[in-house]
Order: structure tokens, then C-alpha cells, then sequence
């Protein structure tokens, strides 16, 4: 038996088995127990990052229904696709498994074109979610220490705060599961904590707000002078239209469990975790955030007095009905937990740049894929992917398009993006499923119907996100996302069609057994 609890000799061989047969070496290292695999999406999901930072969607837009009923929507929205995309993870359980999943089951041109939109994704999620992290702890501890938001401080803070992430991350996965593992029950516990907090805080248990439909678009909010002339969250819309808007709150929360799928290689027994951890994180956070968000709506004052607050809604919340001490203590749990939602995003972002560079799919590949022999992690693509994140949060905050920063504007694509690399896999397993491309179906099988089910729910979703996605005040996401698409084409043709090769097929397999055992060789995995 191995050293891990459950995992023989044979389950090892197994899992590197499915992976030579796919024309990769065991070059990773499997330390990931099935926990640590739905752990580290469960750390991405974060509801304690997403399900706070981004409030106001719902509590300034459609009032207490925009978490009473937009959140389970939301989810179930958002979770459709992890349910088709845990059959094809079961059958095809490799790193940046998003981009070869649109390769085996599409074409070189669907795996590329997934795989820079899943990339794009990653990179710009990992800026966003560490920025969130910079105005949580500005806005939960900026008084105590006097600091205030500057371009310079806010570039300052995310590059000691990335640069950790990629730091724990190039020294093993072995270290950097024992700290998702740990988040998973940090985020577990701290919801708890804040719900039985608000619960005991609450004026009154006026469990109806919660399905009490308000309309609070195009309303000013308090700026920062402590005058109502602060920007609407939302412009003014429909009472229908603002609960649409709303449901972005759930569903840009609920992403990034392909994070399950792109540490296939260091997961035992992968087959069978990766989709069950990639379901089981969508699960949980949507449970978790539910109890979390609706005792926190049923500790609000009121709910109009709550949508004036804007973006501030959960520290004036909390200012007003939370005992200081208690205060600071969750403030400390869910900072960490943030900062942990991060780490685990430079995991995930790590892998498809590592997976997409052993194909020669990005500049520098040869460098981005080498494997460290002694951390048994893909360094350069680490470092990688975290200076890159820094570097967009930068660029993109000294640049506007009339009164919009470029950073909101980009970042109100990353989700539409992932959501993209998310269904064309899908939409191909729709049509390959039991063809030559997809002949077998891994041990977790739902079924022709019930893939097929979900498969079309998520383009159905898809439509959606991208309806509600590209709405004033992110109307540019349009545009950018069909440039994006335009520029990929003229690349592709211009460029790419002669030289990407994609991953192996065929009788490459084969010829690459040698290159697979000195690979492994080199890392000591033989």
C-alpha cells in the first residue's frame, strides 16, 4: 500500500495508465486525496469571497429576493455545467483539462480556442478575486491602520499578496493541499460562525424579505464623504431586469471549479474524484452560501437603508449590529479565507498554462512546461501566471474608456470567458458522446440522457450569462468578447492552423512512450 489511506500500488498504476494513454508523463506529483481535489474548487468557489465582495448586486438591485430566490437560481445556473462537465472529466482526468477536452472531442481549433479562454479567465479571475481581497481588508481593517485605496498601495498589496500564493505553490502541491484542505474547513466553519452571528444580531427574524422583490436600480449611494451621491450599483431597469442582473452575484460566485479538472495529474485515484469534487464544491457552496447570505439579509436594519450602502452593505452591516470584537475576529477568517481562494487560483492557472505549454500552445512553451525535480511543480508557469494577474490589475487601473476603469471592464468578461471554456467541451460531448472521439465513458456516468439533459441546460445557461453579462453598466463586455472572438480567428488562420499541433493522438501516443519515461525519469517518478 501506498502512504496514503486507500490508495494501493495498483491504483497508482491505474491512474498513470490513463494518463500515458493519453500521451503524458506522470511528471506532477499525485499527493491531492479526494477531499483536497474538492477542496481546492470549494476554496476557489470561496462564498466567503464572491458571496461578500459582490453583495450589492442583490442588495442594492432586486432587495432580500435577490438572495432568497436569486441565489439557489443562481446556482443552479452556474452548477449545470459542473454536472456535464463531470461526465467528461471522469473520461478524460488531465491537467488543463478543459483545453483537451476541446481538442479530443472537437478539433485542434476548438482545444486552442477553449484553452485561451479558459487562460484569459484564470489570469484575470486570479487579479479580480486578489483585488477583492485588497477591498475586503481596506474596507475591514483600512481605519484600524489608516490605509487608504491608492493605485500604488492597491499594486503594492496584490504583488506581497500573489507573490505569496505563487510562493506556496512552487514549494509542492503537497503543501499547497494541506492549506486548501485547511480552507475547506476555514470556509465551512466561518459561514457558520457569520450566519449564527447575524442570527443572533437580528432586529427581527422577518423571514419574508427574503422573498420580497425590490427594485433599487438607478438609486444613489453613500460615497465616501458620507452624502447619498454615490453611482448606482445598477442603472435603472425593471423590477424583472434588476433580478436578472442580480443572479450575476450567485453565478460569478460559483466558478472555478474546473480547478478539479486542472489538478487531474495530482489526484489519486482521478477518475473518480475529479468529478465528484468538481459537483460535490458547487454543492456545498451553494448550501453553505444560502444559509450564510440569507441570515446576513435577515440581520439588515432594513432593506432600504441596506441598498444605500451600495458596495459597503456588508461592513455597514456589520458596524451596526456586531459586537467589535466578534467583528474583527470573523474579518481575520474570512481575510485568510480569501487569501486562500487566491492560492488555490494560482493552482488552477498554473496547470492550463503548464498543460497548454507541453503542447506548444503559448511563446516560451519549452520553459513553461518544465517540471521542478525536486518541488514536482511547473515553476515558470506558477510565476507566470501570478506576475501576469499583477500586471493586468496595474495596466488595466491606469486606463479608462470614458469614466470606466479598463480593470472593470475586463473583468466583467473574465466570467463570460470561463463560462465559454466551460461549454464548448460540452457542446462537443454533446455531439461525441459514444462516437470514435468519445467512445468510453469514465466510472462516473450519468447516462446519454441525463448528460444530454445538462449539456443543453448549459447552452441554454450559457445564453443566458452572456445576455445578462454584456447590460449596462458592462456593456463593453460585448465588445471586448467579440474582438476577442474576431482576433482568435485572424491568429488561428493566420498563424496557429500551420503550427499547433494539439495534444497527441494516434500513433504520436506511441511514438512518445520514450520521451514519457525519460520525462518521468528526470523528476524521480521512476
Amino acid at each position: 500500500m501506498s502512504h496514503r489511506e486507500g490508495y494501493s500500488d495498483s491504483d497508482k498504476k491505474a491512474d498513470i495508465h490513463v494518463l500515458h494513454s493519453m500521451g503524458y508523463a506522470q511528471e506532477l506529483e499525485r499527493r491531492m486525496s479526494r477531499f483536497s481535489n474538492f477542496a481546492i474548487s470549494f476554496s476557489i468557489i470561496c462564498i466567503l469571497s464572491g458571496g461578500i465582495n459582490s453583495l450589492a448586486q442583490a442588495t442594492s438591485g432586486a432587495g432580500g429576493a435577490g438572495i432568497g430566490i436569486g441565489w439557489p437560481v443562481g446556482c443552479l445556473i452556474s452548477g449545470v455545467f459542473a454536472l456535464a462537465m463531470a461526465q467528461i472529466s471522469s473520461a478524460y482526468p488531465t491537467a488543463g483539462g478543459l483545453y483537451h477536452w476541446g481538442s479530443i472531442l472537437g478539433n485542434r481549433f476548438t482545444g486552442w480556442v477553449t484553452a485561451w479562454f479558459n487562460l484569459l479567465g484564470l489570469v484575470t479571475v486570479l487579479g479580480a478575486i486578489n483585488v477583492g481581497t485588497y477591498y475586503f481588508f481596506v474596507g475591514a481593517f483600512g481605519p484600524t491602520f489608516g490605509w487608504e485605496d491608492t493605485t500604488t498601495s492597491r499594486v503594492l498589496f496584490l504583488t506581497v499578496l500573489t507573490g505569496a500564493q505563487a510562493l506556496i505553490n512552487h514549494m509542492g502541491i503537497g503543501l499547497t493541499a494541506k492549506l486548501t484542505d485547511f480552507s475547506g474547513y476555514l470556509i465551512f466553519v466561518t459561514a457558520v460562525a457569520l450566519a449564527i452571528v447575524c442570527l443572533a444580531a437580528a432586529p427581527s427574524y422577518d423571514f419574508a424579505r427574503l422573498f420580497t422583490f425590490g427594485n433599487y436600480s438607478g438609486q444613489a449611494t453613500m460615497a465616501a464623504d458620507g452624502t447619498l451621491t454615490g453611482a448606482p450599483v445598477w442603472p435603472a431597469v425593471s423590477g424583472w431586469w434588476v433580478f436578472l442582473l442580480g443572479l450575476l452575484l450567485p453565478i460569478y460566485t460559483i466558478t472555478g471549479y474546473d480547478a478539479s479538472a486542472h489538478t487531474s495529474e495530482e489526484t489519486v485515484k482521478a477518475a473518480h474524484s475529479v468529478p465528484r469534487g468538481m459537483v460535490m464544491s458547487v454543492v456545498w457552496s451553494a448550501v453553505f452560501g444560502y444559509i450564510m447570505l440569507c441570515s446576513f439579509v435577515l440581520m439588515l436594519p432594513n432593506m432600504d437603508d441596506a441598498a444605500k450602502q451600495g458596495w459597503n452593505v456588508f461592513f455597514w452591516a456589520m458596524d451596526v449590529q456586531v459586537n467589535p470584537t466578534v467583528k474583527v475576529i470573523l474579518y481575520i477568517a474570512i481575510f485568510l479565507s480569501q487569501f486562500l481562494c487566491g492560492l488555490a487560483t494560482v493552482t488552477s492557472v498554473s496547470r492550463m498554462i503548464f498543460a497548454f505549454s507541453r503542447d506548444g500552445g503559448l511563446p516560451a512553451s519549452r520553459a513553461l512546461s518544465k517540471v521542478s525535480p525536486k518541488f514536482r511543480t511547473p515553476v515558470a508557469a506558477i510565476w507566470t501566471g501570478a506576475i501576469l494577474a499583477v500586471l493586468f490589475v496595474w495596466g488595466s487601473s491606469l486606463v479608462s474608456i470614458g469614466d470606466t476603469p479598463v480593470y472593470t471592464i475586463v473583468v466583467s468578461c473574465t466570467v463570460i470567458f470561463l463560462f465559454f471554456s466551460f461549454v464548448i467541451p460540452i457542446v462537443l460531448g454533446l455531439f461525441a458522446y459514444g462516437t470514435a472521439k468519445w467512445p468510453a465513458m469514465g466510472p462516473w456516468n450519468m447516462g446519454r440522457g441525463l448528460f444530454s439533459l445538462f449539456a443543453i441546460l448549459s447552452i441554454i445557461s450559457m445564453v443566458l450569462i452572456f445576455f445578462i453579462g454584456v447590460q449596462p453598466p458592462n456593456e463593453w463586455a460585448l465588445y471586448i468578447t467579440i474582438g476577442f472572438l474576431v482576433l482568435t480567428a485572424i491568429i488561428w488562420l493566420a498563424f496557429e492552423n500551420r503550427r499547433f499541433q494539439g495534444p497527441p493522438i494516434g500513433d504520436v501516443i506511441a511514438k512518445r512512450q520514450a520521451e514519457i519515461a525519460a520525462a518521468e525519469k528526470a523528476v524521480g517518478e521512476i
